[in-house]
């Protein structure tokens, strides 16, 4: 029988478990801005990963970009929102 010498010495190492309702999170915040008035969100794609929420694509207007930030913040609740999105 072989034994192998413990690799993390006492400490645990640490397991990143990917958050299972990131679909449902993307899919929430995407619904939010179809329906949300003041901006045309039909470019604009959602991305949650282990950092927060991630918005890109492109708007006409710098209101449109405000606007597509602040619903993704009030649906994502504790996520943070980084927004990408250019104007085009």
């Amino acid at each position: 029988m072989v034994f192998k010498p413990g690799t993390f010495f006492g400490e645990q190492p640490e397991i990143e478990v990917e958050f299972k309702n990131h679909a449902k999170l993307e899919e929430d915040i995407a619904n939010a801005l179809a329906v949300a008035g003041g901006i045309d969100a039909a470019d604009v794609n959602v991305t949650v990963d282990g950092a927060g929420v991630v918005l890109s694509g492109s708007v006409a207007t710098q209101e449109e970009i405000a606007r597509a930030t602040a619903v993704a913040e009030a649906i994502s609740g504790t996520h943070p929102v980084r927004n990408d999105i250019a104007i085009g």
